[in-house]
């Protein structure tokens, strides 16, 4: 199973704060079997959010791309195709951090872990069994 975090998702790892993400998205994080990533996107809306002071973070943020690769996650970059990619449907919300989140997924063919209902419906979003 190949997923992509979303930035709050991502947030809630670094921060130890598990339990707000429900039983069933722990155990798929927590899966020897899933190959997690994280986008340069989420790097990019945490740090400007964090500037903005409208993010508190335990781990420095210059450190965050260190804590994931040491959490076994991976680093997905931003390429031409991630952005030029139309995602259909068109998800309800014009956020273009989760726009372009969800084009990585269409491009990568990865599913988008999320508790945002704005996307978590949408059909490139993982779903709970």
């Amino acid at each position: 199973m190949r997923l992509l975090l979303d930035s709050h998702i991502f947030v809630a790892l670094t921060e130890d704060r598990l339990n707000t993400l429900g039983e069933r998205m722990r155990e798929v994080l927590a899966s020897p079997t899933a190959n997690i990533s994280v986008s340069v996107v989420s790097l990019w809306e945490i740090a400007i959010k964090f500037r903005l002071g409208k993010l508190p973070l335990r781990a420095p943020l210059l450190q965050l791309p260190d804590l994931l690769v040491d959490m076994g996650l991976a680093l997905l970059d931003i390429k031409a195709p991630h952005v030029l990619a139309e995602v259909e449907p068109l998800p309800p919300t014009r956020d273009p951090f989760d726009r372009l989140l969800l084009s990585q997924c269409l491009v990568e063919n990865l599913r988008l872990v999320t508790l945002d209902r704005a996307l978590s419906a949408h059909p490139l979003a993982w779903q709970p069994a």
